[in-house]
């Protein structure tokens, strides 16, 4: 009595058994660990987009974005499975030892994929035609207008009157404890670049723009950040290689409900036209000579009498990047006990300083906390 021949799997159904199994294995070790497959693949979809837009502008190039990548999306999954459709489909099998009829020419495949790519081109060039036009669009008469002054390595920001020209009032802090560029939310802001060296760029990733800023050249673009999003900072950056300190050149810009902002304004431009005061009576006292060059201090140490007023005189020789004069206890991160005017080079600023105590200081550039040196009070 026979009996019939066992039938054997073949190599492919083994190696396609033995590489499911693994993959449940992993998986199963994977949700052991507390790893969540939903939460990375959120993660992974997210990480494929932007950052979310605080800005009008920033939202149409947003919207942009997410038309380009779903086409692009859908093109991909198309092209994919119809290769993986192919191999399947027209994979060789037991029996096959002859070629399959070939197809010469198709004029209607030809015609489908040059008709609808091509669509698919003139869509998108429509699309971004109309959000580069409304991004670009500058208002005539904005509600507030600001300068930002680019130089190595440093950002000032001037805040102008209703003509454009005049200053009302200047940021030279950058970022930092009240730094920064203050800008109403709800409200159409014109931001002038300007460079006083080499090439800069203006950079803020929740913006969702970047533009240049070159010497010789005056870039403007209008923003208006969400009323949402007032109370909001935002960083920013010179996104464009400028010289050894580039990485420095940061920024911060502070969103402000307009309210805040009209009294912020009104207080800086208070406290940059203060009342003089009375001019000193007597001995002038002891007067020591500070000096920057190249974004340092010239002297690496000062000594002043304890008990007794001095003066400090600061020439600044940077052409067009701010410094002060500050003096901290102990340490140059220790507590400030004075702060001179920030100026931009060159030129001088007389400080007047009220007695100290004996002990040690540091003097420091407010603006560039690597700019320091040791005073010594006796």
């Amino acid at each position: 009595m026979s009996s019939s021949p066992r039938t054997r799997p073949t190599p492919g159904t083994v190696v396609t058994v033995s590489a499911v199994l693994l993959l449940i294995a992993l998986a199963a070790a994977a949700v052991a660990l507390g790893f969540d497959p939903l939460g990375g693949a959120q993660g992974f979809v997210t990480g494929l987009y932007p950052p979310v837009a605080v800005t009008e502008q920033g939202a149409r190039i947003r919207d942009l974005y997410t038309i380009v990548f779903l086409v692009a999306a859908a093109i991909f999954l198309l092209v994919e499975g119809l290769i993986i459709w192919s191999v399947i489909r027209y994979r060789r099998k037991p029996g096959d030892d002859t070629l399959p009829a070939q197809t010469h020419g198709n004029n209607l495949a030809e015609l489908v994929w040059t008709i609808v790519p091509s669509l698919i081109v003139v869509g998108l060039f429509v699309v971004s035609w109309q959000t580069l036009n409304a991004v670009d669009t500058a208002a005539a008469d904005p509600e507030t207008r600001i300068r930002a002054v680019a130089g190595q390595f440093q950002w000032q920001f001037d805040y102008l009157s209703d003509d454009g020209q005049t200053v009302l009032y200047t940021q030279s802090q950058a970022a930092g404890e009240g730094g920064g560029m203050a800008v109403p939310a709800g409200r159409t802001v014109q931001l002038t670049l300007t460079s006083q060296d080499v090439i800069h760029a203006f950079y803020v990733p929740q913006f969702l723009f970047k533009r240049d800023v070159v010497p010789g050249r005056v870039n403007q673009f209008d923003f208006k950040v969400n009323a949402s999003d007032a109370g909001q900072t935002f960083r920013g950056q010179c996104a464009e290689l400028c010289g050894t300190g580039h990485r420095i050149m940061l920024f911060e810009v502070h969103a402000l409900s307009p309210a805040d902002f009209d009294a912020w304004l009104d207080a800086k431009i208070a406290e940059a036209n203060p009342t003089p005061p009375p001019p000193p009576s007597g001995e002038a006292g002891v007067t020591l000579e500070v000096s920057a060059l190249n974004v340092a201090f010239e002297q690496a140490s000062l000594t002043a009498p304890a008990g007794a007023p001095f003066q400090i005189v600061f020439d600044n020789q940077d052409s067009g990047v701010p410094h002060n004069v500050a003096i901290h206890k102990d340490l140059p991160t220790g507590e400030e006990v004075f702060k001179g005017e920030i100026f931009s080079g060159p030129d001088k600023r007389t400080y007047d300083v009220a007695p100290l105590e004996a002990g040690a200081y540091a003097f420091v550039c407010t603006v560039h906390p690597t700019m320091t040196g040791t005073l010594t009070v006796e």
